[in-house]
């Protein structure tokens, strides 16, 4: 079964995506930023309704942000939809996607995180790099020190099943699946 994604004005319930550079649990500063969540969602291509979602979103937040870009939409306007197969193109996780990265302050406090039936997740490795999930995203039109686009804040997370981690690394089950545990000789 699919999973449906949903928009109301500026603000996206994704179909399923894969999230990558999770950061989710602990806010984390960028060259001295402020200490933000943030997770990048890689998109399917193939899952036009999210993406037919986020940019019908993408546009009303541009709607929106007139007053904030002097009355007009500006030509060179950044968003943050952007395609995996042109600026990722080194990384498999990203072929045949559309990404976004989306953030939030930590002054807003962590994001709920749920499981697929909506009960709070507390297990700090349950949502990772590689797993897949459904994200609430808002749009929002910025004009910062002569920087001007549309950004993509982060609300909540639901994941809905797991995923090979993209850290690059493996898991402890995968490193050592081949141990005998009925082995006397075990500590």
């Amino acid at each position: 079964m699919a999973i449906s994604a949903k928009r109301n004005g500026t603000k996206v319930i994704t179909g399923e995506v894969r999230a990558s550079y999770a950061n989710v649990w602990e806010p984390q500063s960028i060259n001295g930023s402020d200490e933000k969540y943030s997770v990048s969602l890689i998109i399917s291509k193939e899952d036009t309704e999210t993406i037919k979602a986020i940019e019908q979103a993408i546009e009303e937040a541009k709607e929106d942000g007139k007053a904030k870009f002097g009355g007009k939409i500006p030509n060179s306007l950044k968003t943050p939809l952007r395609d995996g197969d042109e600026e990722r193109e080194d990384d498999e996780a990203y072929k045949n996607s559309y990404f976004i990265n989306a953030n939030r302050n930590a002054s807003q406090g962590q994001p709920q995180i749920v499981d697929a039936y909506k009960n709070k997740i507390t297990d700090t490795t349950a949502v990772y790099s590689g797993c897949f999930i459904r994200a609430s995203v808002n749009f929002f039109a910025f004009n910062t020190n002569g920087n001007k686009g549309i950004a993509a804040g982060l609300g909540n997370i639901q994941k809905i099943r797991d995923g090979e981690m993209l850290s690059g690394g493996s898991t402890a089950d995968e490193d050592f699946d081949e141990l005998d545990t009925d082995d006397d000789d075990l500590i």
